[in-house]
């Protein structure tokens, strides 16, 4: 995580909250900034990126390249321009794989256009940041991604039940840094807008009390313990800010007035919050807007002297932000970008096999060509032995995730064999255990042979008999197979309407699961053709995972139900399995 910090802002929180789940879910995370106010469970470097000249970018460049040397660092995540500018650059010259959380709307000027500095992904925190760059700074829309401010909910809780106001001044509490355009707010509001006499305002910054608000201190209490932050937030009866602050304030059942750098939306209402949202509740807009102050101050003061009292947070305005700013939801949708960057910036992805029959004589080898001989797959197992992979199944990923295949310092790769050959128990298994390597097998449970082959119209193949029922519970039990769901007859699905599909999906994979005894994880398209119908009810029977042939995104995580194999052929030897599984194979292609 690089920043480029001199006091707490909601960068800095937003980059450490994540960063913090990230290490929970078993990533090692390290901090790069200026200054580090939160605590982190990850190791902090301090590196000015404030100090801008050549000499010093320079300095930061290199110090940048030996600490992703030194750790094996695997992404960096920006979040500011300094810092962005500088790990840029260290990136480039290290390929080290690159992304931006882009916070605020960015300096416009000719440099800023050549030189983005952003990296594969630019996440940016509301729409209006995504128009800014796409439109204004030219990054092309496809790398540009809306993931808001991850909350953790359980940190933001309601508070207990306020005295009535009759018996007290309303608490207004404004949270945020004292300098830069947001302190020239702050110190407006306190100025133009707010009774301070009528209100118990309190203002909650990591910033120091500067001698612009000192003329305040006597009327407005200025909290600078940022771990106070939480609960200065369930205390309010009104909050006032924008960005992080009104979504944390929301989360903790307080009413927000939304008020940021580029404009006001008022009091954030489900009629309104489309809007807010939008524009990270005020900061950030299409342009910055001249404030009009004295219509805020006509709004709180009818808010505040209401004599309803101010309004509650409903339910269905704090369930929707659950669903927009939930941090678990949210570190997910991260981490799917942060693959999009490893895949796309290396050009490598994890290679997945997929092998048919194994044969030992030449009679047995058909026309079709989905056959390997036994002695080729002993040779390919070695091959993958030595080149240090180890192989994996969708078990594997369902337990751990995607992201799993990325784990420093190791190689995996997936083998899979197509349609459920007899072969695959009497030859394929006996050299996986020799191996200690694993393969998923995807079964037909409808036919005894290959008869869509075998009855071929102008090229009919060999006959190969198909697995049994016991025999598909001997290759699962050997703990080296797993059972993937083909269909019931190898029928051609995009071919078929949706119930005939639906047919051919549902009751293959119930028969297997009722001789397995419990539910399969991943389904193959017979001979790779699909169709959005055919994922839609591989999807609706209850698979996680759907495998293809050669089509599907390169990145096996952006569509879990069409990714995309290698096939391996007769004519594959041991170089072109070689140039298969070094990773950058179907970037080739």
């Amino acid at each position: 995580m690089a920043l480029s910090q001199l006091e707490v802002t909601g960068a800095e929180v937003y980059a450490t909250t994540l960063g913090d789940e990230l290490t929970a879910r078993g990533h090692q995370v390290w901090y790069v900034s200026d200054t580090l106010t939160c605590s982190v469970k990850g190791t902090f470097f301090p590196l000015a990126f404030n100090r801008r000249s050549i000499p010093r970018r320079l300095w930061h460049v290199a110090r940048l390249v030996w600490l992703i040397r030194r750790h094996g660092i695997q992404l960096v995540h920006a979040h500011s321009r300094a810092s962005g500018w500088s790990a840029r650059v260290a990136c480039w010259l290290t390929r080290t794989p690159m992304l931006t959380t882009v916070h605020g709307r960015q300096p416009v000027h000719g440099s800023r256009k050549w030189f983005r500095a952003f990296g594969a992904r630019a996440i940016a925190v509301c729409e209006a940041v995504r128009d800014q760059l796409v439109d204004v700074l030219g990054v092309p829309a496809d790398q540009v991604v809306v993931i808001r401010n991850g909350i953790d909910p359980t940190a933001f809780q309601k508070a207990e039940m306020r005295l009535p106001l009759i018996d007290r001044r309303p608490r207004v509490t404004i949270v945020g840094r004292l300098t830069g355009p947001k302190g020239e707010l702050c110190r407006r509001l306190l100025l133009d807008v707010l009774d301070l006499a009528a209100c118990d305002v309190r203002v909650v910054t990591g910033s120091a009390v500067s001698p612009s608000f000192e003329a305040f201190v006597p009327r407005v209490t200025f909290v600078t313990d940022q771990s106070e932050v939480a609960h200065e937030i369930a205390q309010a009866d009104l909050v006032i800010g924008a960005g992080r602050v009104a979504v944390e304030a929301l989360f903790s059942g307080t009413p927000v007035f939304a008020v940021g750098e580029t404009g006001h939306i008022g009091l954030v209402n489900t009629a309104n919050l489309d809007h807010a949202m939008a524009t990270n509740f005020g900061d950030v807009g299409g342009v910055e807007l001249a404030m009009d102050f004295q219509q805020i101050k006509l709004e709180l003061s009818a808010l505040l002297s209401s004599p309803g009292g101010l309004p509650t947070v409903c339910a269905a305005l704090r369930q929707r932000m659950l669903e927009a700013y939930g941090l678990q939801a949210v570190v997910t949708r991260v981490e799917e970008v942060y693959q999009d960057a490893v895949v796309e910036t290396l050009r490598r992805e994890m290679p997945i096999l997929m092998y048919h029959s194994l044969v030992e004589h030449p009679s047995e080898r058909g026309g079709h060509g989905n056959w390997t001989t036994v002695d080729m797959f002993e040779r390919h197992l070695r091959l993958i032995q030595r080149m240090g992979f180890e192989t994996l199944t969708f078990k594997d990923f369902h337990d751990k995730g995607f992201m799993h295949r990325f784990t420093p310092g190791r190689r995996y790769l997936m083998i899979t064999a197509d349609d459920g050959y007899q072969d695959n128990l009497t030859r394929m298994l006996p050299l996986l255990k020799k191996y200690n390597m694993k393969a998923t097998v995807y079964v037909v449970s409808g036919e005894t042979h290959n008869r869509w082959d075998v009855e071929h119209p102008t090229n009919p193949e060999v006959s190969v008999p198909l697995l049994s029922a016991d025999e598909i519970t001997a290759l699962e039990a050997s703990g080296h197979v797993e059972i993937g769901g083909h269909t019931l007859s190898h029928a051609k699905l995009d071919e078929l309407d949706a119930n005939a599909q639906a047919r051919e999906i549902v009751e293959n994979k119930q028969a297997l699961e009722g001789i397995l005894g419990h539910p399969l994880l991943s389904f193959a398209y017979p001979f790779g053709y699909l169709n959005e119908s055919a994922k839609a009810q591989a999807k609706q029977a209850g698979y996680a995972y759907a495998v293809a042939t050669d089509s599907g995104p390169r990145a096996m995580h952006q569509d879990r139900f069409q990714i995309r194999r290698i096939a391996v052929f007769p004519r594959t030897d041991v170089f072109g399995l070689w140039r298969k599984i070094r990773g950058n194979y179907v970037f080739r292609r």
